[in-house]
């Protein structure tokens, strides 16, 4: 452990100059910035690192200034070192070595990501949450597990401020896109756009092309904004929901830039609530990057690791959140508490104990979704019903085991089926059921079937087979990439129970699937994800 007191951190990956000044005890010390607004187009990499340069030597004496201090009274320079610009991050790696040799201070570079959630639970008192990340660059659900923050859902493609700020420079309404989109959004009425989640994880570039397209059809802006912010948030906090129905926690946090969106802060309060967690959002000056997040978690991580070797600080482009062990945070779980009645509350459905001509069944009730509009969620609850039936026999036909089908009401948005008793997958696989698993999902992809959301908590073992459940977000696909994606979302799951064991249990997964052709596309997928600041 090393005792550190005051820390001078200094954000920079993308268009936002931050310094900040936090003490040992978390207060705030100081908090300096500026931020770069291009005048057309988006933000160059170029441009933004010649802003950083700019202001960084100008905002590190505003910071001092502002905390009453001396430079000698420094114990540590944090620094972000990493997802972001490549060249916006070497300027401020630069300035923190040049500062910290100046002052013959220790230094420590940081993940930006994982800034914004410390900051997060540093303001609002939130102990272990599930976190939505959204910002120009990054999309992520975030929660932490088997003493990491694990990734839970990402961005496939575009990060939802990217996307937002596209749709304003193509569209004329300028950059950022996000706020003049919430502006005409509260004057629109709902067009239909297409809705993409893959599981766990979300895609904007069709939606944003079509959202274009209906621009250029002459479709009035004020229902484009509409639609396009609904639709996408709506993709985002059912991501969410699905990661606070796996991990159980009671709590959910909002951060990242995006954050400033009240239709998003709104929706995700409502979300939360339907579960009975409780709501965190940092104030807004520390939702956007900062500083201040830079210096805490620089504190954060010297106690534990102490200061870096000044060879060690080069930029990391591309740093993920799940590369960083967080040893601070206490994993004991508050877990959702369920009424009488449910056997489960998903993010689709609850599940209702029932009977069936004597047998003991379930009811899958596909719940009105009060954070989305009545267009969107009975489309979505209707269509995943009907559709969830015709794939719960299809698997079957295929020898892959799932639930009797009992009947479905298509008014109602539920089904009735079969009450499996056996026990869920995460809490007994081993490397043998893990080949076993990839046989079974082989079978399913042999018949084109995507089951949309093959978690450890929707796989159970009953009398020695394995029993696939919930097939909410299935659909039939013949690509490559969607069978990938399909097996991606267990690799996640499976990191979530035991990360050690969880790339044996994979490897084991594969051997049983056996096709290489989707195999291969897994790492391509995994690498297209967006962390670039």
């Amino acid at each position: 452990m090393v005792d550190i007191v005051i820390c001078l951190g200094i954000e920079g990956t993308a268009e936002k100059t931050g310094v900040g000044i936090v003490d040992g005890d978390g207060k705030i010390l100081a908090m300096a910035g500026s931020q770069l607004y291009p005048e057309k187009g988006g933000i160059h990499p170029r441009i933004a690192a010649e802003h950083h340069a700019e202001w960084i030597p100008k905002l590190i004496p505003q910071a001092i200034e502002e905390a009453g201090l001396n430079y000698s009274d420094l114990d540590l320079i944090s620094f972000s070192q990493g997802p972001g610009l490549g060249p916006a991050l070497r300027i401020v790696a630069t300035s923190a070595r040049s500062l910290a040799l100046s002052l013959n201070k220790p230094i420590i570079g940081v993940n930006h990501c994982i800034g914004h959630v410390e900051v997060g639970k540093l303001d609002t008192g939130a102990v272990n949450p599930v976190s939505l990340y959204v910002s120009g660059g990054n999309s992520q659900v975030i929660a932490f597990e088997s003493g990491r923050y694990r990734i839970f859902g990402e961005t496939l493609d575009i990060a939802i401020g990217n996307c937002l700020d596209q749709f304003g420079r193509e569209t004329g309404l300028g950059h950022p896109g996000g706020p003049v989109v919430e502006k005409l959004a509260k004057n629109g009425s709902y067009i239909d756009l297409p809705y993409v989640v893959k599981g766990m994880d979300f895609s904007f570039s069709g939606l944003l092309s079509a959202a274009l397209r209906q621009h250029q059809k002459g479709t009035d802006i004020e229902d484009i904004c509409f639609s396009l912010q609904e639709t996408a948030f709506a993709m985002l906090v059912e991501v969410t929901e699905r990661a606070l129905s796996h991990t159980q926690k009671d709590e959910v946090m909002l951060c990242g830039g995006v954050s400033a969106n009240s239709r998003l802060r709104e929706m995700l309060k409502t979300m939360s609530e339907e579960h009975g967690a409780k709501f965190y959002m940092p104030e807004m000056k520390l939702c956007g990057d900062n500083g201040v997040m830079i210096a805490w978690l620089g504190l954060l991580m010297c106690r534990e690791f102490g200061p870096m070797d000044l060879s060690d600080t080069g930029i990391i482009q591309r740093f993920r959140t799940d590369e960083v062990d967080i040893p601070w945070i206490d994993n004991t779980k508050s877990y959702l508490k369920l009424s009488d009645d449910l056997i489960a509350k998903g993010a689709e459905s609850n599940i209702i104990k029932s009977s069936y001509m004597g047998q003991n069944a379930v009811i899958k009730a596909r719940i009105p979704k009060n954070y989305r509009i009545p267009e969107i969620d009975n489309k979505i609850r209707k269509s995943r019903c009907k559709l969830e039936a015709k794939l719960l026999s299809d698997a079957k036909r295929v020898g892959v085991r799932t639930p009797i089908l009992y009947d479905v009401d298509l008014a109602e948005k539920s089904i009735l089926m079969e009450e499996i008793d056996g026990i869920m997958l995460k809490e007994v696989i081993d490397e043998n059921l893990a080949f076993k698993v990839g046989c079974e999902i082989s079978k399913l992809h042999s018949a084109d079937i995507i089951h949309g959301d093959i978690t450890s908590s929707n796989i159970m073992l009953s009398d020695e087979d394995l029993v696939f459940l919930d097939f909410g977000l299935g659909r039939y696909s013949d690509l490559d990439e969607d069978k990938a994606v399909d097996l991606l979302v267990l690799k996640k799951s499976l990191q979530s129970i035991d990360y050690e064991k969880a790339i044996a249990y994979f490897d084991c997964v594969l051997k049983g699937y056996g096709d290489s052709k989707v195999i291969n596309n897994i790492s391509d997928i995994e690498k297209r994800g967006r962390y670039t600041h």
